[in-house]
């Protein structure tokens, strides 16, 4: 399987205790939503059909990375100390 450029890293606050995760793969962020994730919610969903779609390239990185971030949010992740959590590739 091909890695598919996932663009900037994100890093989030994963935890009550200020643990954080960076997500620096699709393949991270394909895991951690089908095993490490802590509510199964729609926008989680969406995200594992975004990420799953995007690395069989039928939908751009772009668009499961914005799922991506939606579900992070709706998990109560937060972005660490300076980062913005934006969809943002450069």
């Amino acid at each position: 399987m091909m890695e598919l450029n996932w663009g900037k890293p994100l890093t989030y606050v994963v935890s009550r205790d200020g643990d954080t995760k960076k997500f620096t793969t699709i393949e991270q962020a394909r895991y951690w939503l089908h095993a490490r994730w802590p509510v199964a919610n729609q926008h989680r969903d969406q995200a594992i059909a975004q990420v799953d779609a995007a690395m069989d390239c039928l939908t751009p990185v772009d668009a499961a990375r914005l799922a991506f971030i939606r579900a992070a949010r709706s998990a109560g992740f937060r972005p660490a100390d300076g980062e913005t959590g934006q969809a943002m590739t450069a």
